[in-house]
């Protein structure tokens, strides 16, 4: 399964240069967070797979205009073609606003999916918009990553995890990927394409 990544910045390559054939092979899209809901509205009309997203931190329009057409899977599993996808948007809090999370509150959203993560036996993504703590994030608070988020990854050892929040354009030691243990960590900004 080829699985399109995307966040924080809407990619010239499809969004100013589209070309059917470039979304053709793509069998499902993960949304990151932090992307005009028209985007994603845009991506989902034109793939032959669903569209997932997570909310990003500047993602409070999408209350009034949601992205037609896509599914949000922010704190749930959802399940696409036998695999199982954790949903957990939102970044460190650092000023008033939605989407933005203590290290507490992430733990408390968490321990909310307990029953899920038993009934589903784990998950093989983790989605989420912030990366965990010291594995691809920033120094300063609005981009430091969820320690809660290590802790899923020893505890559940998925095979991908997948975020956004960190560009690499003012971060210059952001990796695009990162292994840890047996789980390959993809920073999905603008567009990263990978095979399940």
């Amino acid at each position: 399964m080829k699985i399109l990544a995307v966040s924080d910045r809407e990619s010239p390559y499809y969004w100013d240069f589209f070309e059917q054939k470039k979304l053709d092979d793509i069998d499902l899209i993960l949304s990151c967070g932090d992307l005009d809901p028209e985007y994603l509205s845009f991506l989902a009309t034109f793939s032959r797979g669903p569209l997932l997203y997570v909310h990003g931190n500047h993602d409070g329009k999408y209350a009034e205009l949601p992205p037609e057409g896509c599914i949000c899977i922010d704190n749930k599993i959802y399940v696409h073609q036998g695999i199982r996808i954790l949903g957990l948007g939102g970044s460190m809090r650092y000023c008033p606003g939605e989407y933005q999370y203590t290290e507490w509150e992430m733990k408390k959203r968490l321990m909310r999916m307990k029953l899920p993560l038993l009934l589903n036996h784990g998950f093989d993504i983790l989605m989420t918009h912030a990366p965990a703590y010291r594995l691809g994030d920033g120094e300063d608070l609005p981009h430091r990553g969820f320690q809660v988020f290590r802790t899923l990854l020893d505890d559940y050892q998925p095979r991908y995890f997948v975020h956004g929040h960190v560009h690499p354009n003012y971060n210059v030691d952001a990796k695009r990927c990162l292994d840890y243990g047996d789980t390959k960590i993809y920073n999905a900004y603008e567009r990263f394409v990978f095979e399940y």
